[in-house]
This record gives structure tokens, sequence and C-alpha cells, in this order.
């Protein structure tokens, strides 16, 4: 029987939800020694308490999908990702990220983050500390670190390219024999020192800044397979790919391999129609035993512009270029001036390899992003519609719309998810048992996207908010998030609400649970700014039984740790 000030924290009265999708149970939930103790009554105290009467209490979200690899080297918080109540991720995603890298090869891996992830090089010039070389170094500095959340690394294809070929891999020339069997050693050498998985692009949209496509989008398919031979070799790893799917490809990877694979799906613009085919993909390779699944996400993907972000409409036109570089303040003055306002509209914008012009000039896709962001508007509301309706030219509303606040209102260009103005085919995706949820892209796209507050989104917009169509119950979203997810992993400590698990776990006020519009900040390395955006009724949130987050503000305690695939008698701890 428990005795009084026997547990660390004792949270009581919540409605759980435990994760697995059965129903919510009121329950209190006591923790020791970072573990969940009891669900259930709990008779003794708490060295601290939390009433979570009237609230929800859910395991820690699980991010699958996140691009913390140099935020993780410099700093302890990975926001806007621990706002949000998740609890661990998974980075190294997309191909990109800074290890394996030699000395003289650290810009070009530079370069690329730049260009594929939008985190600006003098922010990774000085934040990054560069103290390894091969990954399980790497992995070694990262475990040395202390964080808020506990993170986990995938191997980068780029960074494996370029380390093993140099300039003839930054070059996408092909790989002879020995480069692959190379990559294939340190593919086993990376899983056996902890890492979950290895990634590669195919994306064409993924380009250095000056628009060199990433390393790997040419990789042959014998490359691919000798990577994905060295997680076999290792017995360990998911592999993760971004670009066109090419099934039999892939399935000849997973047969040879024995090793679960995963691709990004989302529905284009370009082709509304094909993420049904990628559907029709799982399931063929579910009937053949093989463990494919799509990585989705359940809002639209799409960009933000405004003055202080990377682009705005205006940014190719040739009179914003000769102001892009002074001050907000100053820029705020100069297109207030109509005469300056005029000269801007009645200009051509230039050209740029690296971003689509038309997406900057498409008012037709463009949306105010009010205080309360609304990630489902609908057509009358684009800049378009509205414009139309006051006798505006959209150009002026959409600059208006920029130089609120200060001149820092900000416009929402959705595309990705968002052909038909809704997002019925996410709420597709999401309810396929072949998909996981993820996409988040948290800790990258700095100056364009803020989708680190996915988790946020999924509950209040999904399960409560929605009036254009299907709604999810909670324990749906909740398992999609953290069971779900953690499985994919490969962690089976964690992902429930349960006794002898790990204590990650939030406190939830659903009822005021509020995303609120994403900000610009200055808090990277050498100034860099970044977008980030909070949620308020998060009551709080617990990495391995200590509070991390009260009412969204840091308590000071880090027990996030590097996270090591196939340590199975330590998976929290370093």
């Amino acid at each position: 029987m428990s005795t009084p000030n026997s547990y660390d924290v004792v949270i009581r009265g919540g409605a759980v939800i435990d994760g697995t999708g059965a129903a919510p149970f009121e329950a209190d939930v006591a923790i020791k020694d970072g573990l969940i103790a009891v669900v259930g009554q709990v008779n003794g105290t708490g060295a601290q308490e939390i009433d979570a009467r009237g609230q929800l209490v859910t395991p820690g979200f699980v991010d699958i999908h996140t691009h913390y690899d140099g935020q993780a080297s410099w700093d302890e918080r990975m926001q806007p990702s621990s706002w949000h109540g998740v609890t661990t991720i998974l980075m190294g995603n997309c191909g990109v990220g800074f290890a394996p890298c030699r000395p003289g090869d650290r810009n070009l891996l530079i370069r690329l983050m730049e260009g594929v992830e939008d985190i600006p090089e003098p922010v990774m010039t000085e934040g990054l500390p560069w103290n390894w070389e091969s990954f399980p170094e790497y992995l070694d500095a990262l475990s040395a670190r202390r964080f808020d959340i506990d993170v986990g690394a995938q191997l980068p294809h780029a960074a494996l390219r370029v380390f093993v070929m140099g300039e003839r891999g930054a070059n996408r020339e092909p790989a002879t024999e020995d480069d692959i069997k190379r990559m294939r050693e340190l593919a086993r050498e990376a899983m056996t020192a902890g890492a979950f998985g290895f990634s590669t692009s195919r994306a064409y949209t993924h380009r250095t800044k000056v628009g060199e496509p990433t390393p790997t989008i040419d990789a042959g398919d014998d490359e691919l397979m000798g990577v994905a031979l060295g997680l076999k070799d290792a017995g360990a790893g998911v592999l993760q790919f971004v670009g066109n799917p090419n099934l039999p490809v892939l399935g000849e990877m997973m047969r040879e391999s024995g090793r679960p694979l995963s691709f990004s799906m989302v529905q284009s613009a370009a082709n509304p129609e094909s993420w049904r085919g990628a559907m029709t993909l799982l399931e063929t390779a579910a009937a053949d035993g093989l463990d494919l699944r799509a990585q989705v996400c359940g809002r639209a993907v799409g960009i933000l512009l405004g003055l202080e972000l990377s682009m705005n409409p205006f940014s190719l036109h040739p009179t914003y270029r000769a102001m892009a570089d002074l001050p907000l303040e100053e820029r705020v003055k100069r297109l207030s001036d109509p005469a300056v306002r005029e000269q801007l509209f009645a200009e051509e914008a230039g050209h740029e390899e690296v971003f689509d012009r038309a997406t900057l000039l498409d008012f037709d896709n463009m949306f105010l992003l009010g205080d309360t962001p609304d990630y489902e508007p609908t057509a009358d509301t684009t800049i378009t519609a509205r414009a139309s309706r006051t006798n505006q030219r959209p150009e002026a509303l959409a600059l208006d719309q920029m130089l609120t606040n200060d001149g820092r209102g900000l416009i929402y260009a959705p595309f990705g998810n968002y052909v038909d103005r809704n997002l019925d085919a996410a709420a597709s995706m999401l309810s396929h048992p072949l998909t996981l949820s993820g996409l988040s892209d948290g800790g990258a796209h700095v100056g364009m996207i803020c989708d680190g507050s996915f988790p946020t989104f999924m509950l209040t917009h999904w399960t409560r908010d929605r009036t254009r169509g299907a709604k999810f119950d909670l324990p749906t979203v909740i398992r999609m998030q953290t069971s779900d997810t953690a499985a994919w992993m490969g962690l089976t400590d964690r992902g429930r609400v349960a006794v002898g698990l790990r204590a990650d776990l939030n406190v939830i006020d659903y009822e005021n649970l509020t995303l609120h519009a994403p900000q610009v900040v200055h808090d990277l390395p050498a100034g860099g700014r970044r977008l980030l955006q909070r949620a308020s009724g998060y009551t709080a949130t617990l990495v391995a039984g200590e509070i991390t987050y009260r009412n969204g503000e840091p308590t000071g305690a880090l027990p996030g740790r590097l996270l090591r695939a196939q340590r199975p008698q330590a998976l929290a701890a370093e």
C-alpha cells in the first residue's frame, strides 16, 4: 500500500487518454524514479502534485520528422516542439544533416541545409561546434548534452555520400562499387552506434541556396540498396525517403534489407490525385508482407510570407530588393509611401531559380493570417477574393496585411494538401491504417514555415474546432501522435500511459487549448531570426517524470537525453 510522500509526482483526477486509442477514463497517475508507478487511485502523496481535474492526461507526443540536427548541438530547448507537448523527436530526415563530415566539407553541408531547410548560413557557421567527424562521434557529442526532450538521430544520405565520395559525391557522380561498400560499412557503424535509421531524398525542390540539387537526387538504386544492406548488417534501423516513391525499388530495398521504410506523402497541386495511387502502393506492399508506411500531415503544406521572413510577394521586385536589407522600421516607412507603393505595383517581378516566382504572385492562393490562425480558410477569403469585394488591388491588400503590427503581419500560402481549398485529402490520409502522423519539420524552414505546432493543431482542429467536414475522436488523434510514432521508432518504453513505462506525459486544458499566431524572434546564433509558434493550454509537460514546462513556461529541468536505438537496457539514458 502506498505511503505518504512515496512518489515524486502525482497527477490527480485527470481524464487519462492512454495512447492506445481507448476511451478516456478518470484516474490519478503517480510517478517514481522517472517511471509511471500507478494509474488508478493513488493513496499516497507526491513531492509535487498536479491537479488535473477537468483536464486531459496523455502520453508525451513523439515527433518522427524533425530537423533539429544543428539546434541540438547548440541549444538545450527544442522549441517550438517542446511547447507543443512533444517529448521525443527524431531528426536527420530528408537526407540532410551534419554527420559524418570531414572538416573540408562543412561549408557544403551548411549550404545544403540552408537551401533545403531554410536555416541561415551565419546561424550554422557560428552555432555548430563541429566536435565530431564520424557519425558515432556526432552521437557522442550529443550524448554529453542535456535537453528539454529526448532526441534521436538518423544517418543522412547527403552527408554520408559526400563523406565517402568527396567532390564526386557533391557533384552527383555515380558511386563506384568501392564507394557503395564503404557506405554500407558506415551505415552499419551508425546503426550500431545508435542511429534510428537512414534517410534520403530524391526531391527536386531540395537544393542548396544557389540552386544546386541535393547530392542524393541522382543516387543509383545500387547505392540505395548498399546502404539499406548496411542496416541489414546491423539488424536495426528504419529507412526514410522523400521524393516520388518508386515501389519496385523501395520494395526490393525492404525485401533485401528486412528493414521498414516510410516515405513522405502530400497532396500535390501539380498532380492532385497522385496521393491516392500512393495509398494503393501502401496496400500492395502490405499484401506482400512489406512494412511500408507513408508519413502524412494534418495541415496544408505551405509557407508564411512577410516583411520579416525569407520571402514576401514583392521579394523579387526591383523596388523591394533595393530596400530589402534595411531595418524593418525603415522598410515599413518606405512601403507606406504612396509613391513607392505605386512604383512597386507597376513593375514586374524578377526571376529567381531557387524559388517559384509564380508562388509569390499567386494572390488566388494567399490568405491573411490573423492572431488566431485559420489553417483551413475558405476560397472566398483569399486575398484576391477579399480585394475584389472592396475594390482593391490584391497587391495592395497583401502589402497592407504585412504592414500591420508594425510590419509583422503574415500571409499564409498553402499548396500541398490544399488543392480543393479544404483538408479533406489530409483527413483521408490520416485515417489510413498504413500512414504515420509526421512532417512537422520542427527546427527547419525557420523563415518560412512554423509547423512544429502540428501536435497542437491536430488536437484543436481535428477533434474540436473543425466545421467543414469530418473530425476525429480524441483517443485516435492522441494514439496517432504517441504509441503509433513511438512504435515506428522502436521505442517500447513510451507512447502510452501504463505502469512501468517512462513518465513522458502531458496535462492539457483541452477546452482552452489555443494555438497562437507565429512570431519572429532573433534568438539563434549570430542573432539569426526564426519563426516560433506558441500555444496556451498545456498545464504541464513531463519528461522522464520531471516537469519541464508549466503553463507553457520552462521550469529549468532538462531531463532529455540523446536516445540511442538498439539499447534496450537504457533507451532513455546517456
